[in-house]
């Protein structure tokens, strides 16, 4: 829903806008994109992975429902239910789903 007078988007649940995940896939949603920010959702299968990978710009991931292994340069964390991260441009990182998974990608350019 959007307000023409000031713009705004309000989604009172993202559990609803993906809500058939098919086996062994990952789907995603773009929330919002603008010059600033890009804005995606994402749906995982059970043991799907989304492999190593690094972006230009500074992101955030939130994990809105399930358990993934999540991997941050070197490290290796588990991310649940209400995980939240901060990465910065061209840090190498990769997801694994341990359950069906969504999660919230912010991506955010700064001039």
């Amino acid at each position: 829903m959007e307000n023409t007078a000031l713009p705004y988007t309000y989604l009172p649940d993202l559990h609803t806008l993906v809500t058939d995940i098919p086996a062994d896939s990952i789907v995603s949603r773009t929330i919002h994109k603008d010059a600033r920010l890009n804005i995606i959702l994402f749906a995982f299968a059970p043991d799907q992975i989304l492999s190593e990978h690094s972006t230009p710009l500074a992101a955030t991931l939130y994990f809105v429902q399930g358990e993934a292994e999540l991997t941050l340069g070197q490290d290796t964390v588990a991310a649940q239910t209400g995980t939240w991260v901060q990465m910065p441009p061209r840090l190498a990182h990769s997801i694994r789903a341990k359950t069906e998974l969504l999660m919230l990608l912010t991506m955010i350019r700064s001039d």
